[in-house]
């Protein structure tokens, strides 16, 4: 029985890409008979890297090669577009008084085909980051001021779905409406270490664009608990820019189908201007899950954009005992878009 399920699974997700990249050839196709360029000319490949190390309270250290993400694109002036990253995570780890490791994985982060359907409107299938909140969807390292993670926004609800996506954008005078809308269709085949798994994810976000910026996420899923529960999520974000400063948060609540507490998290960031492309970081976070309990953390950090594309980041962060995905003490990292 088991073998006839994994089998099942297995054509349906084989099913499910196969899908995704004959709309992609389709795409290219119908672009092709409308320019005398090749398609391939249309095609884009960078990606981005980090590597940091950690001195946790007590003294012990380590260090990694954190990720090399590739991203391949394709886009030309048709309805169709093409995303991919292939991620291999970890793939040096080191230890103090310990010879370097290798303990690396591959991860596909992204793998979808957008269609344009109007001005306003898009459809999106495929393999993608869940709009919920912002840090989700600009997670890569170079993007983000800190080495490490707010735990509200990688452990109250699914960060990537398999499915399909409506979104767009609706201008209105000075600022715009952005919406997203999204289901699963297709289960994660493959749970990594300490991984929370998520199951029938369906949501929605709403986001006001202009000189203040505000989301609104709902979402609803299933966990993979004994009772297999159901979580209504509710998420607000902000982030708002004035004199090169930045300001910004998330704040989440998650409740049962008997509208009790499933747990909730939030943080509260600022990044202040030193010059010379010098900026000052703090931020106070907390997170509580039912599985895990609760958990509370402050950073007080600096980051050097010495690029565009390069950003060498240092901070400090304390609070209550470490836990996966979230260290403490003195983090040191390097980041950079290719």
């Amino acid at each position: 029985m088991l073998a006839l399920r994994y089998g099942e699974v297995m054509r349906k997700s084989l099913l499910f890409f196969t899908s995704v990249a004959i709309a992609l050839l389709f795409g290219c196709a119908q672009a092709a008979e409308t320019s005398d360029t090749s398609i391939w000319n249309d095609f884009k490949l960078g990606g981005y890297s980090s590597a940091g190390f950690n001195v946790h309270p007590g003294g012990r250290v380590d260090g990694a090669l954190d990720e090399i993400s590739l991203i391949l694109s394709w886009e030309n002036n048709s309805s169709f577009r093409f995303f991919s990253e292939l991620e291999l995570e970890r793939p040096i780890t080191f230890n103090k008084g310990h010879s370097a490791e290798k303990d690396f994985y591959f991860d596909l982060e992204r793998l979808y085909v957008d269609y344009n359907l109007s001005e306003k409107a898009n459809l999106r299938a495929g393999r993608f980051l869940n709009p919920v909140g912002r840090w989700n969807t600009l997670h890569a390292a170079p993007l983000v001021w800190t080495a490490s993670r707010p735990l509200a926004t990688s452990r109250l609800f699914p960060m990537y779905n398999n499915g399909l996506m409506f979104y767009g954008a609706v201008p209105l005078t000075n600022n715009a409406l952005e919406y997203n809308l999204y289901i699963e269709a297709l289960k994660d085949q493959h749970e990594d270490k300490g991984e929370i798994v998520f199951r029938d994810t369906k949501g929605a976000r709403f986001a006001w664009l202009g000189k203040f910026n505000i989301g609104l996420s709902l979402l609803e899923f299933r966990e993979k608990l004994p009772n297999n529960a159901e979580f209504h999520l509710l998420g607000l974000d902000f982030l708002v820019h004035q004199n090169g400063w930045e300001f910004s948060g998330e704040a989440f609540q998650r409740y049962t189908n008997q509208y009790g507490d499933g747990g909730n998290g939030a943080y509260l960031q600022a990044v202040a201007p030193l010059g010379h492309q010098w900026f000052a970081i703090a931020r106070a976070e907390s997170f509580k899950r039912p599985a895990e309990g609760s958990s509370e953390r402050w950073l007080l950090g600096t980051a050097w954009r010495m690029t565009p594309h390069k950003v060498l980041k240092i901070e400090y962060v304390d609070g209550d005992e470490e836990r996966l995905g979230s260290p403490r003490g003195l983090l040191a990292s390097f980041a950079i878009l290719f």
